[in-house]
């Protein structure tokens, strides 16, 4: 296997020639946008990684790597618009670089093109890769509904919330890995462990993200800090706070939370102060942590050569140490 830096460098060569604006420039401009602003290319790199962990050819899926990807910054494009996120990567969001309209538009355009990447394959491969793609698609778009769900629902659990990122986060990751599994022809039971360390990597990466949300630097997070708070956001924080806390911190966060979503910088700093008193900010890193420990334990079990499993220990470790 290559290093993390090498599948990501021939990703973005591909990305570049397969994607561009064309007319009408308003509807494909903003794809482009997005796609461009770069990220980790977390998901697309995986499918690399993970057909050649399986002796596959990684070149092989390099289109179904594009489908995710496109798939994944789809979803980003119209979860800012149900956020009214400002800032994307530290840029502008496109709904706010355009309009609602055309992210909405740009958005769904972006849906279609992702499926139509995996016409590259043969019928067969095809199929496995459609059904997982297509069960994926679907589990995303709930978990995104667990999420606005959760903003106005009195009492959420923890265990609702570690099911809504899963949904709306680790399986894509997941079903990344699955399919450079599938492409290389690996057996079901290996696609299947690989499918579980995915999971279990996205998951706390999702914890992650919640956690920079809060106490990142808003520079190298490349978004708006606090903005779950703002728009009281059920998260493992908030939701550990509760269970921490005793009934006065949590009657104060709760009324917190029942304030309007809106800019609220003395609502973020209380909020963060009560994160950090109720041993809510230590619980969430433990769970990043054991979340991470559990994909490690997936990617153990799997019978492939101890450097092809060095190679993507190292991307976890890479991943999950984001710096806050």
């Amino acid at each position: 296997m290559h290093s993390v830096t090498y599948y990501r460098e021939k990703f973005d060569t591909y990305l570049s020639a397969k994607i561009g604006t064309k007319e009408p420039v308003n509807l494909y401009e903003p794809m482009t946008y997005i796609i461009e602003l770069g990220g980790k290319r977390l998901r697309p790199v995986l499918a690399l990684m993970s057909a050649d962990l399986f002796n596959g050819d990684y070149h092989k899926a390099l289109d179904a790597a594009l489908a995710i990807e496109v798939f994944h910054n789809f979803s980003l494009v119209h979860d800012d618009i149900m956020d009214a996120a400002p800032l994307r990567r530290g840029k502008t969001t496109v709904h706010q670089k355009w309009d609602i309209n055309t992210g909405i538009l740009s958005g769904d355009a972006m849906l279609i093109k992702a499926y139509r990447f995996l016409e590259a394959y043969e019928a067969a491969t095809f199929k496995e890769l459609m059904l997982l793609f297509s069960k994926t698609a679907i589990e995303v778009c709930e978990g995104q509904q667990y999420d606005i769900d959760f903003e106005t629902q009195e009492d959420v659990t923890i265990d609702e919330y570690l099911k809504m990122i899963e949904y709306k986060t680790a399986v894509l990751v997941a079903a990344s890995m699955k399919m450079g599994a599938i492409i290389a022809k690996a057996p079901l039971a290996a696609q299947d462990k690989i499918y579980a360390f995915g999971l279990n990597l996205g998951i706390a990466f999702q914890l992650q993200d919640d956690f920079l949300d809060a106490f990142g630097d808003p520079k190298r997070f490349g978004k708006q800090i606090g903005g779950d708070i703002i728009e009281n956001k059920k998260t493992y924080l908030y939701l550990k706070s509760l269970e921490l806390g005793d009934a006065k911190i949590s009657r104060e966060l709760k009324d917190l939370f029942s304030i309007q979503p809106g800019k609220s910088a003395p609502k973020v700093k209380r909020v963060k102060e009560i994160y950090e008193q109720s041993g809510a900010l230590e619980e969430t890193k433990q769970a990043i942590s054991a979340y991470t420990n559990k994909a490690f334990k997936n990617l153990e079990s799997l019978e492939v050569s101890d450097s092809n499993k060095e190679v993507l220990r190292q991307f976890g470790k890479e991943l999950m140490g984001r710096k806050i």
